[in-house]
């Protein structure tokens, strides 16, 4: 009686434990269908606002839903290891430009290639050592490329990371982030609904530069030196390896007309061949790109034949939000600014989102390291009077005129459209740069309804099997089917709330392993049964048929489930996605299934031959 004392403590603690993990999420779903109950958003906001704490309470420690059931982002993305094995490289001229827009073509045309194989191809195929722009010049070509692979898998693991940072910061519950061969990432998110701020959030490099902005005379002659370059296709890179104009290209271009951005060329306006029909300069020496034409100008200013007719180590960016001209029309400034930042976000070490003090505007203040402080403080004391640009993703936030010496360390992106997007940023700046750009290959929308249908299917299917072998069990095996029965009731419960503690997400094929662990409760209780049923019938006493059929199916009953352990762990390892979700439900139903019935309906059992409510007839 004293073990089986310990046996009720141990089952009713399990028992108000696991009440205790599911009782959030009956809250929530109570609290949600009592705002969907009242008729009027008055008396709905006002309960939402007076229940606040409870509601996030209980949505917070709920139990999550995966995506097939409660409806997400599936994407497929690409980390571009070409980007990163052009950032590694120094010494670029023309060559190395036009053996890369080699490898790029080719590398478009095939896939699951290794990039760095196809890089290290290529210059081969020119008779060019690769420590001419890689690494040190006594590496030998292998030692180069097994560096560029090393930084290729790292790169890999960084942007996982990477984006694992955003997407928690962003409050997405249990994401599936998951590498898939040596450059592709498989994510999904369940219950989003903004997939174009998902989307921005997880392309964003975040790679913060803060740059000097040359004088606008500079600009203006820059932009004049490139105004007669055609939209259409590129041209062919000069051969020299200057990147400086000649004093006849300055005599020959074009000057840049000063039109305001009302009278900039209409979008479908005819005749539209050239830069100069569609940038144009403001009374006040900005020049400027219209909104409708911004990423042509973006896609031109980009080529490498437009970089290389403009004055050594600088660049033109364009602003990264429109400015609005006295008639209401849209248009985006253009910069030359230093091509080499002066410090990068490296340094950055808080990123806080939040309003302007001066006109109430989203805005992100950030924070540096004691080396970015040390920098800054000189890169502003010697810069008053100029302009510093806050360049993120090669897009211009703000640029600021230097009023005087910063030694604190502090700056601020201001330009921003809305709190929603001053937030991202926050979010990007915090979990740090992308090591190279990242590209959706595929991505796909699970819809609400869709994850509706899935739920009402999944829950329809959980509860036929349980009423099918509820009641299969009270009919074969009479009143031992009870005992059986509310066995499966508290296995069932133990899993649901396991997956509810520990943040796990519930998906359609977790369903399935619910159901499938209500079967193999079953079997541990028929085998037990079918043992106590021989021992009857060799004319054993209850009391000790019981006693021995326990004993006699006890390895048998953990034989078999020690091998389910080991087959769903071995799903969840090497499993991807829904398999993973399975194998995680199918492991912790087994677990519960020993609990159960070796522990539950043993002490069930032994209660009620004590109370006389069970016999030898008790088992069918």
């Amino acid at each position: 009686m004293k073990n089986n004392r310990f046996k009720l403590i141990l089952i009713a603690v399990v028992a108000m434990v696991s009440v205790w993990s599911i009782w959030p999420t009956w809250r929530d779903h109570a609290l949600s269908e009592k705002l969907k109950s009242f008729r009027s958003s008055e008396d709905s906001l006002k309960f939402a606002i007076d229940n606040r704490e409870a509601i996030e309470h209980a949505k917070d420690k709920s139990l999550k839903l995966g995506l097939d059931l409660r409806g997400g982002m599936h994407l497929v993305m690409e980390v571009d290891i070409l980007d990163l094995v052009e950032q590694k490289a120094w010494n670029k001229d023309a060559t190395f430009t036009r053996v890369m827009e080699s490898v790029k073509s080719q590398a478009a045309t095939e896939s699951n290639v290794n990039i760095v194989e196809l890089v290290a191809a290529g210059f081969k195929k020119e008779n060019i050592k690769l420590s001419r722009y890689f690494y040190d010049m006594r590496d030998s070509d292998q030692d180069i490329v097994n560096k560029l692979n090393a930084e290729s898998k790292d790169a890999l693991t960084r942007a996982k990371e990477i984006i694992r940072n955003r997407i928690d910061q962003y409050g997405v519950a249990e994401p599936v982030i998951q590498t898939q061969g040596s450059q592709r990432l498989i994510i999904e998110l369940s219950g989003v609904t903004d997939e174009a701020r998902v989307r921005k959030l997880l392309m964003g490099t975040a790679k913060l530069e803060f740059r000097l902005v040359k004088d606008p005379q500079a600009t203006l002659r820059a932009v004049q030196s490139i105004s007669g370059v055609s939209l259409a296709a590129p041209v062919a890179p000069a051969p020299t390896e200057s990147v400086a104009p000649s004093d006849s290209a300055k005599a020959a271009a074009p000057v840049v007309a000063a039109p305001s951005p009302a009278t900039a060329p209409a979008p479908a306006a005819a005749g539209i061949k050239k830069l100069s029909d569609v940038i144009g300069m403001l009374p006040n020496g900005v020049v400027f790109a219209p909104a409708y034409a911004r990423d042509q100008v973006t896609a031109v200013l980009d080529r490498p034949d437009v970089q290389a007719l403009l004055p050594q180590d600088t660049q033109l960016l364009l602003a990264a939000k429109p400015e609005l001209a006295a008639n209401g029309e849209k248009y985006f400034p253009i910069y030359l600014v230093k091509k080499t930042p002066e410090l990068t976000g490296g340094v950055i070490t808080e990123a806080k989102a939040t309003f302007s003090a001066q006109d109430n505007q989203p805005e992100v203040l950030m924070s540096m390291n004691d080396e970015g402080t040390s920098k800054w403080a000189r890169i502003t004391g010697a810069n008053i009077g100029k302009q510093v640009a806050i360049v993120l993703d090669g897009a211009i936030y703000s640029a600021p005129v230097v009023q005087s010496r910063i030694p604190s360390g502090n700056s601020v992106i201001n330009g921003i459209g809305d709190l929603n997007e001053a937030k991202d940023l926050e979010i990007i700046l915090k979990a740090g740069a992308l090591p190279a750009p990242v590209h959706i290959l595929e991505e796909r929308t699970v819809g609400p309804s869709l994850g509706s249908d899935y739920i009402r299917a999944g829950m329809l299917s959980m509860m036929w099997g349980f009423v099918a072998v509820a009641i299969f069990m009270v009919i074969y095996y009479n009143k031992a089917g009870i005992a059986a029965d509310l066995a499966l009731v508290l296995n069932i419960l133990v899993v649901i709330s396991v997956l509810a503690g520990f943040g796990a997400s519930l998906s359609l094929p977790g369903i399935a392993g619910i159901v499938l662990t209500m079967g193999m409760a079953v079997d541990a209780n028929v085998l037990i049964y079918e043992r106590i049923r021989e021992e009857l019938a060799e004319g054993k006493s209850l009391r000790m048929a019981v006693d021995t059929g326990y004993k006699r199916a006890f390895s048998s009953i953990l034989d078999s489930h020690v091998t389910t352990l080991a087959a769903a762990f071995l799903l969840y390892v090497y499993g991807v996605g829904p398999v993973q979700g399975f194998a995680i439900t199918l492991m912790i139903g087994t677990g519960a299934s020993l609990f159960t019935a070796v522990v539950v309906t043993r002490v069930l059992f032994d209660l009620l031959i004590d109370s006389k409510f069970m016999d030898e007839k008790s088992f069918g």
